[in-house]
């Protein structure tokens, strides 16, 4: 059986008073999890708006957003080194990149980062109304699958894991793991993602890794808050976790949750779970088809 070791993380925000000092704190937290000979590392999204505290906190958060998007190089080639030097995947959590393509349009972006040097790419295709209207970001269009040697992942960032159909197509192309970084303020904000996480790992017969950003920025909009409780969940059936979680973190603390999941476990119980739901969804299209209304 394929098992595979991960770390999600509750990624503490603190201001940082230099690049390296942000450097310092991501490479301890990627030395940790790989001396726990965790496979892969996942972190929140944005945390990477910690280097918003290096620049000028007074400024519109729209310019400070684009700011941002100048790390990206370093941000880059910091994480694609560790996961390089440690052997590991790293799910990048989120950074704002400007849309090379589109002038003065910003992407929340994930890159997962590969042991041989690749670097992939999956952008937030929906965005929550802070994004929009005071971030000014938009949303990307395309659902990625990533493949490794351990089986295969989507990225859902935050409010995308809301969305059912984005992991069910993840699933349907074969998906065992749904990656899900997310940034909220408050702990209605982190239950919506939690309660949707959880229902995808149970619709779709996945395991789900939820990271989440702790911590406060206060000079920061948008971050000045964080509340968080990172987690690995499982389908909810015998051979898994009781409760569907496998571990889960102590809310707003910083830390990070390991586990050891058994990818071929997902891929028997969705041949021969008590329950079957991802292949019984193909019906979900026949029933949408003949849905008619009755007057009473």
């Amino acid at each position: 059986m394929e098992r595979i070791r991960v770390a999600s993380l509750q990624y503490y925000f603190r201001p940082v008073a230099s690049f390296e000092q942000f450097r310092d704190q991501v490479v301890s937290l990627v030395e940790t999890a790989a001396d726990y000979r965790t496979r892969l590392i996942v972190f929140p999204e944005y945390f990477t708006c910690q280097l918003l505290t290096l620049g000028d906190v007074k400024a519109p958060i729209v310019e400070q957003v684009r700011r941002l998007s100048d790390q990206v190089p370093r941000y880059d080639e910091l994480l694609s080194k560790l996961a390089r030097e440690r052997g590991v995947h790293i799910v990048g959590g989120s950074i704002p990149i400007s849309d090379p393509d589109e002038p003065g349009v910003v992407r929340n972006v994930c890159h997962v980062f590969a042991p041989n040097g690749e670097i992939g790419e999956q952008a937030k295709l929906h965005m929550t109304r802070w994004e929009t209207e005071e971030w000014q970001v938009s949303g990307g269009e395309r659902l990625r699958i990533f493949e490794t040697d351990w089986g295969s992942f989507a990225v859902a960032i935050c409010y995308d894991v809301e969305f059912p159909e984005i992991a069910r197509v993840a699933a349907r192309a074969g998906a065992e793991m749904l990656v899900v970084p997310s940034c909220t303020d408050d702990r209605q904000g982190f239950l919506r993602v939690r309660y949707c996480a959880q229902a995808r790992a149970i619709e779709n017969q996945m395991y789900v890794i939820h990271s989440c950003t702790v911590g406060s920025l206060p000079m920061v909009p948008a971050v000045s808050l964080n509340y968080g409780q990172a987690s690995i969940l499982t389908p909810s059936d015998f051979a898994f976790s009781r409760d569907g979680i496998m571990a889960e973190g102590v809310p707003n603390q910083e830390s990070m949750v390991i586990g050891d999941l058994d990818v071929e476990l997902v891929r028997h119980s969705r041949e021969r779970g008590t329950v079957l739901p991802l292949r019984d969804s193909q019906r979900t299209a026949e029933v949408i088809a003949h849905t008619d209304r009755v007057r009473l």
